[in-house]
């Protein structure tokens, strides 16, 4: 039996006993309320595996179907979660490739489309080490106003 004939479940299973798991350096630093800290992304190694090793993951557009279906109003039940089980899988990602799916998957729609626009960036992506090296004073972070958008892209 091929991968794509399981649901997706047994699919994320499979990868988690049999992928090395990738840990990535890039985070995505967003902002989805000016007076809140801003959020940091940050990959699972596992997920990661998954997209980079390809035929796993559902197109991002399958998560965008099913939160539009959760967004009607008298929406009490998923009735097209077939989507995540029948719908070819992704083929093989790169690091970057994946990053972008999990922003378009896992950021607000209305962070990642308008990311620029505005006085400054609500969302960068990043390195690992260009973060602060401890979580102290963590609820205070912010995007620097100041960034360069053409580096931060």
């Amino acid at each position: 039996m091929e991968l794509k004939e399981l649901k997706l479940f047994d699919r994320l299973c499979w990868a988690k006993e049999n992928l090395e798991p990738y840990q990535s350096d890039y985070r995505v630093v967003f902002e989805t309320n000016v007076d809140a800290p801003a959020s940091v992304l940050v990959p699972d190694p596992n997920w990661m595996a998954c997209a980079m090793s390809g035929g796993i993951l559902p197109p991002v557009w399958v998560y965008h179907e099913l939160a539009r279906d959760e967004a009607m109003p008298g929406f009490k039940k998923h009735t097209r979660g077939y989507l995540l089980h029948e719908t070819e899988p992704m083929p093989p990602m790169s690091e970057e490739e994946a990053i972008e799916y999990l922003i378009m998957k896992d950021i607000p729609n209305h962070i990642w489309r308008t990311w620029n626009e505005g006085n400054k960036p609500k969302m960068v992506i990043c390195k690992k080490e260009q973060l602060p090296q401890t979580r102290e004073w963590r609820n205070a972070w912010k995007i620097d106003p100041n960034i360069n958008s053409k580096e931060a892209a």
